[in-house]
């Protein structure tokens, strides 16, 4: 049975969007409806004053001035949509698309932006039938909201476009129909409402923040299991260090990893007689990169859990003095900001996660046999396994540039200094997935290096990984076909089943 996640406007959990994003289905309060339905009739009211107000009477954006006819209203929403439906590029993942939507009606349902509730009905019922706009995902700058890609979700409100049932790919109005639906036709202010606002550019951040938050916990298990294989010290994880610092987040971290690998015959083994004095940073250092990972993740979490509760169309509209303000609550700065640290977190994961594999496949640092095969020289065992998660990390640097730094003019320049939020928090999945990939091969390389220790075992929760792991992939002893074994850890990995490996240990999240 498919869990449904209350949508009360304003006030939805993280742990709401988290599940939408998953596959929940969002129901919206009814108590939204009469704020909803008070919005709309200040719209007409508004009307009936006969005065200018953008975006009901005039045109849009550098067009403010032109004043519209009464019988053309409807027209002119419906005219911004189409005209506004020109994004280009791979249509937004569905479960992607189908968070956006959720945030549109959250949004509209707090009775801000003048449109009907049964255009907020429609929304809703197309998330509840599993219907979802093809939207393609380039277009945006971030600022008048995320024109083009809303623009294409609401054309499949109108019947335009096309729309994504199952496994189907259909016309817009075929599949509205088939699901027992009828297209909206737009009153004013409704195509202007729809497709103004950051719910695009939060969407795709939030889905990033969800990935990167799954990645964290992944490589906290990882890094304890690199650190058992190349026999490191857990002395750097003790709790006085970090209380010292007091930054929560590596506290926490130092935490989770002296759990990880409490009860380690592979760490006891070596307390004693390991003349080693100190490990590399990438073992020792871990609580104060993975926990500085943790903090920042929660930063981004708090911006994008504000605005996805937040109104960020335009001009709102203030039902009880029947005004309506014009403003900028459409720029995506703070969703901008969001994604760039976001960015920067996914890419400190992988680049510490590659520097444990390349310890791992190198016998002068790790003490294991060279690229952790049994047979170096006849075998190659896991060389190109570190080149390629170095590839990865490589390529996650250039991607990590910040986007909120970047402007270019738009509209005739009306629209003179814009986000980048849309491209910023695009880019994360692909990062997410690049980074995934990192974690499956330290995964393999550290389970291996375990291994290779002989005859030990590591903590009741890494031996729990290690026969999750052995399950799906067995120990290499010659050269084999890698890709598959890869493509197996990285699904434990994406799929959340290493971090339930660790159970009842309970990993730090970003609450």
């Amino acid at each position: 049975m498919t869990d449904v996640v209350m949508i009360e406007p304003g006030n939805v959990p993280l742990a709401g969007w988290r599940a939408i994003y998953r596959g929940a289905v969002p129901s919206l309060d009814p108590a939204a409806f009469p704020l909803v339905e008070a919005s709309a009739a200040a719209v007409r009211r508004i009307l009936a004053r006969g005065e200018p107000v953008y975006g009901i009477n005039t045109g849009f954006g550098k067009l403010a001035s032109v004043r519209i006819g009464e019988a053309d209203l409807e027209t002119l929403q419906r005219n911004i949509v189409l005209s506004h439906a020109a994004g280009v590029g791979e249509p937004m993942p569905v479960p992607v698309a189908r968070l956006m939507m959720a945030l549109k009606l959250a949004s509209l349902a707090q009775g801000a932006s003048g449109v009907q509730l049964s255009t907020v009905q429609l929304l809703e019922a197309m998330l509840a039938r599993g219907l979802t706009p093809v939207v393609p995902c380039q277009g945006s700058v971030g600022a008048s909201g995320d024109l083009a890609p809303l623009a294409h979700m609401t054309a499949a409100m109108i019947g335009v476009g096309e729309i994504v049932s199952g496994d189907v790919r259909m016309p817009a109005e075929e599949a509205l129909r088939a699901a027992g639906l009828e297209p909206v036709v737009l009153g004013p202010k409704e195509g202007l409402a729809l497709l103004n606002g950051t719910q695009f550019s939060t969407a795709s951040a939030l889905a990033g923040l969800f990935a990167a938050e799954r990645l964290y916990q992944s490589a906290l298990v990882t890094g304890a299991l690199s650190t058992d294989a190349a026999r490191g010290s857990d002395t750097p994880f003790d709790a006085r260090i970090h209380a010292l610092r007091r930054h929560k987040g590596q506290i926490e971290t130092a935490e989770a990893l002296r759990m990880l690998m409490e009860g380690s015959q592979i760490r006891a083994s070596h307390r004693v007689g390991d003349e080693r004095v100190q490990d590399p940073y990438c073992l020792r250092c871990q609580p104060q990169v993975m926990g500085a990972v943790l903090d920042l993740l929660r930063q981004a979490a708090v911006t994008l859990e504000t605005e996805a509760n937040g109104v960020s169309d335009n001009p709102l509209i203030f039902a009880d003095a029947d005004e309506a303000l014009s403003g900028g609550n459409f720029h995506a700065e703070p969703v901008a900001f969001a994604a760039d640290m976001i960015a920067l977190a996914i890419c400190e994961i992988g680049s510490i996660a590659e520097r444990r594999v390349s310890l791992l496949v190198d016998p002068v640092l790790s003490l294991l046999p060279a690229f952790l095969t049994p047979k170096p020289g006849l075998n190659s065992g896991f060389m190109i396994p570190q080149v390629t998660a170095a590839a990865l990390v490589s390529e996650n640097k250039q991607r990590a540039y910040p986007a909120s730094v970047d402007s270019i003019p738009t509209s005739a320049n009306q629209e003179d200094h814009v986000s980048m939020a849309a491209h910023g928090a695009r880019r994360l999945l692909a990062m997410a997935e690049n980074l995934s990939n990192v974690v499956a091969i330290e995964l393999l390389a550290a389970a291996q290096g375990c291994d290779l220790v002989g005859g030990l075992s590591s903590s009741p929760p890494l031996e729990a990984v290690r026969r999750l792991l052995r399950a799906e992939v067995p120990t290499l002893q010659d050269d084999r076909h890698f890709h598959p074994d890869i493509v197996a850890a990285r699904e434990l990995v994406v799929s959340g089943a290493l971090i339930d490996a660790v159970a009842p240990l309970t990993l730090p999240t970003l609450a």
